[in-house]
């Protein structure tokens, strides 16, 4: 899958933009915390140093396999990442939305703002995508609220479907489906 540069996404509250190595320093910063990495999955170091965020914003986030990927800009500062990975083969129709932000931004609306940006890219920008999917820890409410605010629906429950830290977990499933969203 070879995927196009990431565009800029503007919003009241944050701007979604492609990462570059300078951000490394505020990425680590807001990446390295227990809160955070809790509820990402098991391949998310912890602890999160320099050198994690620095692979990350020279080339890691840029394969295919990560799909697109945005950095989530408050005041000039990352302080999260946002993504959509469309599946491939004959799931192609389908794609993962993943978003996390640094504790000290939480419940500002600035997560659901940024996965409104994405969605609303995702439906412009993907024509052959008809489902984006959320798959959040089921202890995860925070996340659940965001998907909710966005307009997605709870599609399933996943019990003992991934491991956390070596423990089997329960996750829940959250969806929007092309001819559900509202034009924006």
């Amino acid at each position: 899958m070879n995927l196009p540069d990431v565009p800029v996404l503007h919003g009241a509250r944050c701007v979604l933009r492609p990462l570059v190595p300078s951000d490394a320093p505020s990425l680590q910063r807001h990446a390295d915390a227990l809160a955070v990495s809790r509820n990402l999955f098991d391949g998310f170091p912890s602890p999160y140093t320099l050198a994690d965020a620095q692979g990350w914003c020279d080339v890691g986030c840029r394969s295919a396999a990560m799909g697109y990927v945005w950095g989530i800009d408050v005041d000039g500062q990352i302080i999260g990442c946002n993504s959509v990975r469309p599946d491939s083969g004959w799931l192609r129709c389908n794609a993962e939305v993943g978003y996390w932000i640094g504790q000290d931004f939480w419940r500002r609306g600035i997560t659901s703002e940024a996965l409104a940006l994405v969605t609303a890219w995702a439906w412009s920008n993907l024509p052959e995508v008809q489902r984006l999917y959320a798959p959040i820890f089921a202890w995860n409410e925070g996340s659940q609220a965001v998907a909710r605010k966005c307009g997605y629906f709870k599609e399933a429950e996943l019990r003992r479907s991934a491991i956390k830290n070596g423990q089997v977990i329960d996750r829940v499933q959250w969806a929007s489906i092309r001819s559900d969203t509202p034009a924006r």
